[in-house]
């Protein structure tokens, strides 16, 4: 007797969401491919990887669904001169939000490592104090 559900097949039979280990090695190969020159002026900054944003952050920017942000930069921005006297200063970060960031993903024909690439690069032109207008003016020319 025939079976009434197809083979499955074996290319995606045994695969599972990537962990936050697979999404630092994922934005540690982007890092690596940027020009010396682009990364040399990102300093310390550091990238931070979790499952979604924190409440509280989602509370102040209005975000209500945890699947609406995919990274975010926080620190000062690359343009903003920081005193050497504020020494309490937290280092500039990018975080990562992988299970967001695997839904954007899953709705789209991007890869998993364009994405990653994608959120990551995005949030290093906020470092260098670039606007969300003029990253999208920047990726429009990029694209043609």
């Amino acid at each position: 007797m025939a079976s009434i559900h197809p083979p499955r097949s074996n290319a995606w039979a045994d695969r599972r969401a990537p962990d936050l280990a697979a999404f630092e090695a994922m934005a540690s190969e982007t890092l690596a491919q940027l020009p010396h020159e682009f990364l040399s002026r990102c300093g310390q900054l550091q990238v931070t990887l979790a499952d979604f944003a924190p409440d509280d952050l989602l509370d102040a920017m209005g975000i209500e669904d945890p699947y609406e942000l995919l990274g975010i930069f926080e620190g000062s921005p690359f343009t903003e001169e920081v005193s050497s006297l504020v020494s309490s200063q937290m280092p500039n970060r990018i975080w990562l939000f992988r299970r967001a960031i695997v839904d954007y993903w899953a709705g789209g024909d991007e890869s998993l490592g364009e994405v990653v690439a994608h959120v990551l690069i995005h949030e290093i032109g906020h470092h260098f104090g670039l606007s969300d207008q003029d990253m999208e003016r920047i990726e429009a020319a990029v694209e043609r």
